[in-house]
């Protein structure tokens, strides 16, 4: 059975990627499996210096899933490819380096300086505050999720895949838009924003009030925008939200996903993307599935 992939031109030896933020670089999970059995990784979310993220309370469990407001805790670019990315080329897994950014230089900035080194893809995250109009995110707007996209590309020479936000009104808009900026992939979906309330305290439970839901309860609003997505571009689309086992990754593929993300599920189980690898030539024959790549789209409507 095939389970290689191709996005953008890179092969990955399956479509399982652990997710930004979930993962760190993967030297813990390490410990745990050689996470060079996986598709590919995609680091911690990077911004231009380090950052310490947000204080207080970062991470609160919710029925089928977690909210948290971490802040993009990370210790900058170029601590990064000085002391992670070594690790992360040598685990043979794909790298896929998270660039993050307050404004359009720092994402110009940050995609030019990666592109310098070997990664092999680079994942915009659009999902941050822009500090121009207000702290909006730059990946609430299709104009604005296309003037990100298009600047980053300008200063990008690796494979661009571009993270979408479903906080929006259409995500199908917005993926156009980045697609019509340079996308040459798309991931979907970020974190779903919402939040929890201490009724003994009268406060909310998060230190930033809100944050981004993620886990098994995602996954169908998941399901319905990649498909979405799927329908309206023509870039390769990795799916994630939600995703626990190699059964969920096959519903991302027939929506329309060329590969998927696994995130929170490594929060609970460390061994989650091992587990989702491991079962996924199983799964593909209970399905009559021969190559893995034939079921991308195949949903019947």
């Amino acid at each position: 059975m095939n389970t290689r992939v191709n996005i953008c031109g890179v092969e990955l030896k399956n479509p399982v990627i652990a997710a930004s933020g979930t993962f760190g670089f993967g030297r813990e999970y390490n410990e745990f499996y050689d996470v060079g059995m996986l598709g590919g990784i995609s680091s911690k979310g990077l911004t231009l210096l380090p950052r310490e993220g947000n204080d207080g309370v970062r991470i609160a469990e919710t029925p089928s899933g977690i909210l948290n407001c971490v802040g993009l805790q990370n210790p900058g670019v170029e601590a990064f490819i000085e002391r992670e990315l070594p690790f992360m080329r040598e685990s043979g897994a794909v790298v896929i380096a998270n660039a993050a950014g307050s404004s359009l230089q720092d994402y110009e900035k940050i995609c030019e300086r990666l592109s310098e080194t070997d990664v092999d893809m680079i994942e915009l995250n659009i999902s941050c505050p822009n500090v121009r109009c207000g702290g909006m995110s730059f990946g609430v707007l299709p104009s604005s999720v296309e003037e990100v996209t298009r600047a980053a590309r300008s200063h990008c020479s690796k494979p661009l895949i571009v993270k979408l936000t479903p906080n929006v009104s259409d995500i199908a808009d917005n993926a156009r838009a980045a697609e019509n900026g340079g996308a040459d992939a798309v991931s979907l979906i970020n974190t779903l924003t919402g939040m929890a309330v201490d009724v003994y305290t009268r406060r909310p439970v998060l230190g930033n009030v809100t944050g981004g839901l993620s886990g098994p309860c995602v996954k169908p609003v998941a399901l319905r925008m990649v498909r979405q997505v799927y329908k309206a571009v023509s870039v390769p689309i990795i799916g994630l939200g939600g995703i626990t086992s190699a059964r969920d990754v096959l519903e991302f593929m027939l929506c329309g996903a060329a590969a998927v993300q696994v995130g929170t599920a490594n929060l609970s189980d460390p061994l989650a993307c091992a587990d989702i690898v491991n079962g996924l030539t199983a799964e593909m024959e209970k399905c009559r599935i021969d190559d893995i790549n034939d079921i991308v789209g195949k949903l019947l409507d």
